[in-house]
């Protein structure tokens, strides 16, 4: 390992824990004209079909998350039959602010990126999504002074798996494909895209339950449980 890209959400920042607990509190923190647990089991429903069912609006949304969200409870409220947008927008932004609070790094986040500075190992973020929400928890989480190059979709104007992305990371430090390493959570973004590079691709697999049967092509060069398996 010459290069270390990393990924963001569920690879040093536990994203996902509680999503669905946030869900129900914003819901219940907000006057309705319809039960809280028929609302939430349509959020479930909605929110499936949002990021699902079509790339294209996957990646047009995730850039804008706090309206995103507002569009999924709005349809939320649409399919129970009691559409309000103002009701949306307050759900989304109660969630939003709740989301934010949750967030935490892993437990093993920061002593990993110490060791690997200590090293001088050239470390780039690379990252998709909203760029003020990644701005903001990579500077809440003062993550900025471990990385030489930070590439984030909202920024740069196109996200993993585009291959501009892999290529502007390892422009920014100065490095080639060779002994370059991109370690993160999702198979296509940060595994198979970067390997087609030339890049190791490295999958962690914090639950530990294995490849999905959508994805029996995948090969992972090292499949990890913690980023602390990087320091062996």
């Amino acid at each position: 390992m010459k290069t270390l890209l990393l990924d963001l959400d569920d690879t040093l920042l536990a994203y996902s824990a509680g999503v669905d607990d946030s869900w129900v509190e914003a819901c219940g923190a907000v006057p309705l004209s319809v039960d809280t647990a028929t609302l939430v089991a349509a959020l479930t429903e909605t929110r499936k079909w949002f990021w699902s069912g079509d790339p294209a609006r996957h990646a047009r949304e995730r850039v804008n998350m706090l309206g995103a969200w507002t569009k999924i409870v709005a349809e939320a409220l649409v399919r129970c039959g009691c559409a309000d947008d103002a009701v949306a927008a307050a759900i989304a932004g109660d969630f939003a602010a709740r989301r934010r609070a949750a967030m935490r790094l892993f437990p093993e986040t920061r002593a990993v990126l110490d060791a690997l500075r200590a090293r001088g190992l050239p470390l780039a973020l690379v990252t998709n999504g909203d760029v003020r929400q990644q701005r903001d928890k990579i500077e809440r989480h003062d993550l900025a002074r471990y990385f030489g190059a930070i590439v984030i979709e909202g920024e740069f104007g196109c996200g993993k798996p585009d291959e501009r992305v892999y290529r502007e990371a390892l422009r920014r430090l100065g490095a080639q494909t060779d002994g370059a390493w991109m370690v993160g959570d999702h198979l296509e973004w940060d595994v198979l895209a970067p390997q087609r590079l030339g890049l190791t691709g490295v999958w962690i697999d914090r639950e530990g339950a294995g490849l999905p049967a959508a994805h029996t092509d995948a090969r992972p060069q090292r499949i990890i449980r913690s980023l602390s398996e990087l320091l062996g």
